[in-house]
């Protein structure tokens, strides 16, 4: 690949690439599917009531007090309605185990009517789950990325009355909310909408990317990256500042500090490298000596130096590691839309970055996932100078210990095992 000039590469970008930005509370939609109206059959609530499979979900909604709501015959409405199995399985997690996935029916009704399942998450997890018009798959694009839908949950609602967190269903490589699978591809109609029953409950996403990258003991080496980037920069440009944004609306590839850390070998080692020969010189030594004693030093002390996060500080790589580099690194990682992996192609297939923001003709990223079932089992990322594609940890079960697919309220984080570079240093 020809280099990129470099100058134009490492520009401010953010501030460009913020345009790219989708705010939640103004999103366009699709019209309704037009579906025939199916007449005098019971509205939401009602038809949930009366399928054995959706009773643990139905005592969801009536702990939520929204059963009213789902029983308006005034408004479409599409409910994403988890079977018993699948709320078992997240009582089950959200309890830490201590309520087997094998327990009694009636000991996870026990559970939701329980103080420890307060109303406040029933009503989160029912208005998530409930998008204010008709949605049928067939009607949905099937191009990258997903298209968002507003539910019903408003997550500030003294910020903005119209504010809301968004959904995403998606008819690519099968049908899907989020990254949950859809189990009843054709709906069932309701007489106030269509419900479609999810193989998991959709959980609503309640921190932001920034409280992941600050708090992870593994993404030490992001977080530094992107306070350096901020550092050459003025606010309201701070990526940490749109990194919680409750408007943002990004997937945020995230290098693991290993991955950092290789790289930063890379590109430390020729300075340290100088350095040594520089200082045995400086004492009177001949080349052949000067050249023994870099090379024999210069791999241990280049990770001695990448070894910590202050590497970024280091006046020894303020050449290689500017501000402006590393801020077109690290908006290279992340992507002006939400992507989940099963809506990534089965082919790599390239999409921009923020940082086409700034360089339009950029390559950007190469994206691609393989599926077994209906289940992303491998899923990949390639820069355009990187010599293979990085790989995604697929561990989509929510935070501390998952790693792809971790869903916030101003987007989704991928691990990964390399650092996307978008030109040779």
């Amino acid at each position: 690949m020809k280099p990129l000039d470099t100058k134009r590469l490492f520009i401010p970008v953010f501030a460009l690439g913020i345009l790219l930005l989708s705010c939640n509370k103004d999103v366009e939609q699709y019209p309704d599917s037009g579906a025939p109206s199916p007449g005098s059959q019971p509205a939401i609530a009602a038809s949930i009531a009366a399928n054995a499979n959706y009773s643990l979900y139905n005592a969801i909604i009536a702990k939520s007090g929204l059963a009213s709501k789902l029983s308006d015959s005034t408004i479409k409405l599409t409910a994403f309605v988890p079977g018993n199995a699948a709320v078992k399985q997240a009582i089950n997690l959200l309890t830490s185990g201590a309520i087997p996935v094998a327990a009694p029916d009636a000991t996870f009704l026990g559970f939701i009517g329980s103080e420890n399942f307060t109303t406040a998450t029933a009503q989160g997890m029912v208005s998530y789950n409930t998008v204010p018009q008709a949605i049928t798959f067939g009607s949905l694009p099937g191009n990258f990325p997903n298209f968002q839908y507003p539910t019903l949950i408003n997550p500030a609602p003294t910020v903005s009355a119209l504010l809301r967190l968004t959904t995403f269903p998606s008819n690519r490589n099968g049908n899907f909310v989020n990254n949950v699978p859809i189990t009843n591809a054709s709906g069932t109609l309701v007489g106030n909408g269509v419900i479609y029953e999810t193989g998991a409950v959709v959980i609503p996403p309640q921190k932001f990317l920034w409280d992941r990258i600050n708090t992870d003991a593994n993404l030490t080496y992001l977080k530094a990256a992107v306070a350096r980037a901020d550092s050459g920069t003025a606010a309201p440009g701070f990526l940490t500042g749109v990194l919680q944004n409750i408007g943002a609306n990004l997937t945020v590839f995230a290098p693991t500090d290993d991955a950092f850390k290789a790289t930063l070998y890379n590109l430390a080692f020729p300075s340290v490298r100088a350095t040594i020969f520089a200082q045995a010189k400086a004492a009177g030594a001949s080349d052949a000596v000067a050249n023994a004693a870099a090379d024999a030093n210069a791999p241990a002390q280049t990770t001695a130096l990448v070894g910590s996060t202050a590497v970024f500080s280091n006046p020894l790589l303020f050449p290689v590691l500017t501000a402006e580099r590393v801020k077109g690194v690290v908006v290279y990682h992340i992507l002006g839309n939400r992507a989940f992996l099963n809506n990534f192609a089965t082919t790599q297939t390239n999409v921009p970055t923020l940082l086409n923001g700034a360089v339009p003709a950029h390559p950007g990223v190469g994206l691609q996932a393989t599926l077994t079932g209906p289940m992303v089992t491998a899923a990949s990322v390639k820069g355009a100078v990187n010599a293979t594609a990085a790989t995604i940890t697929i561990n989509p079960t929510p935070e501390p210990g998952g790693s792809s697919d971790q869903h916030y309220v101003n987007g989704v984080i991928h691990k990964i095992n390399q650092v996307l570079l978008p030109q040779s240093f």
